[in-house]
């Protein structure tokens, strides 16, 4: 015979099962680096889609405007796809850019013609590519969340070609 009364057992069994979901909950969070790898990520995509509009606004080059929409359609996809895995982690993301981004977004509002092209370029295109490619390759290597390595292994070779892209553009338009 149950020596509990029955209402007893039934908040119990509500209190366990809470128990059991915040638990699995909390294994699904992610580590304090890796979440600072993800928000870094978040970051450069960010970075890379508020230029690009920038670049789609200043530009007149055709080359660069395609570049920058490339930039902004692919950068948005990435972004959307971190938000997506920061959200099943638990994980808040910042609501833009960091100040370094920030900073070279108000360099480039106050270039304009063959400067604005060259430094947009080199900075948003070469420049914040290689940077994004080395924090995807450590992020690859260092973080301990599966769906984190996956991540950055599915946007690696999208960065990759961003930067071959940047650098062929660095060279045609370095003489005009």
């Amino acid at each position: 015979m149950n020596r509990f009364p029955r209402r007893l057992t039934a908040a119990a069994a509500v209190a366990f099962s809470l128990l059991s979901v915040s638990s699995a909950w909390a294994a699904d969070r992610l580590a304090a680096a890796d979440a600072s790898m993800l928000k870094d990520i978040a970051q450069a995509n960010m970075a890379e889609v508020e230029t690009g509009k920038l670049a789609l606004g200043k530009s007149t080059n055709a080359e660069i405007r395609k570049f920058a929409q490339m930039m902004v359609d692919d950068h948005s996809k990435g972004l959307a796809d971190v938000k997506t895995l920061a959200s099943a982690k638990g994980t808040e993301l910042p609501d833009g850019p960091g100040p370094m981004h920030k900073t070279v977004a108000l360099e480039f509002k106050a270039l304009s013609g063959e400067l604005f092209n060259s430094r947009y370029v080199k900075q948003a295109g070469v420049g914040d590519h290689e940077a994004t490619e080395k924090l995807l390759k450590k992020t690859q290597a260092e973080a301990k969340d599966a769906d984190l390595k996956a991540l950055a292994g599915k946007m690696l070779p999208i960065v990759q070609g961003h930067l071959k892209h940047a650098r062929e553009l660095a060279t045609r338009t370095a003489g005009k």
